[in-house]
């Protein structure tokens, strides 16, 4: 527990230590919520959809915990090649430990980010629609930040060079979150997109927080919470694995 709690502590005192990093890591989900959800509130209106910016948000929010939460695995790299890994991998602990304890460093961070991106949409004029669901809602944001984690994780343990790792980040990113109901309804699509957004697991995620946030959940809490649970098992046992795997 010791272990997990001092690499847990590193990645988040990490955070605090690099304000550029939280301000440019706004920029992102601040276009979005000021390029789509003024430029389509109209629209989005007209269509009979109600008001867009509660809609967006917490798909942006999403986003935002995205981001954050996959390329944290980048951290795997770099200590690789300057020597920070193998000091940790050699220590008498678990390597399971230590996996655990980098993925709720970077969950964490990735939730703060999020919690951030929320915070600020209150003064776009976003407004929390039960605050009684407000803890759910963030329980909704750490799942998805540790499903991505652990995703993150996975991958970087498999890779050796930062250049790699971020040309397949660039190739997930982007589909994950745009074919997951963050920017449309999920309602009417054509079908080979509605399948590819059920398997999507952000889909999950979103639609969780766009019920808590702003009670227009489309599949239902209950589904969202427990497909997110069991992807989050299933990519943290392959994580725990491919990590255990890493050469040094």
């Amino acid at each position: 527990m010791k272990t997990i709690y001092i690499l847990w502590l590193r990645q988040v005192k990490k955070y605090f230590r690099s304000p550029s990093r939280i301000i440019g890591s706004l920029g992102q989900p601040l276009l979005f919520m000021l390029a789509l959800g003024y430029g389509f509130g109209s629209v989005f209106q007209q269509a009979g959809q109600g008001n867009y910016l509660e809609f967006l948000v917490p798909g942006i929010v999403a986003m935002s915990i995205l981001f954050t939460a996959l390329f944290s695995g980048i951290e795997i790299i770099w200590d690789r090649q300057f020597g920070f890994l193998k000091e940790t991998l050699v220590a008498p602990v678990s390597r399971f430990e230590i996996m655990i304890g980098r993925s709720l460093g970077g969950a964490t961070v990735a939730v703060l980010q999020g919690a951030i991106v929320l915070l600020i949409s209150l003064f776009f004029g976003f407004t929390i629609h039960n605050y009684s669901l407000l803890l759910l809602s963030l329980v909704f944001m750490f799942m998805v930040a540790l499903l991505f984690t652990a995703l993150g994780t996975a991958i970087a343990s498999l890779l050796e060079d930062m250049q790699g790792f971020q040309l397949i980040m660039n190739f997930l990113v982007m589909p994950i979150f745009f074919l997951s109901g963050a920017l449309f309804p999920l309602q009417g699509l054509p079908k080979a997109i509605d399948v590819i957004t059920r398997i999507n697991p952000l889909t999950y995620g979103v639609d969780g927080l766009r019920g808590t946030l702003a009670g227009l959940a489309q599949i239902s809490l209950t589904t969202d919470f427990i497909v997110l649970a069991v992807i989050i098992v299933v990519l943290n046992a392959l994580g725990a694995y491919l990590f255990s795997k890493i050469q040094i």
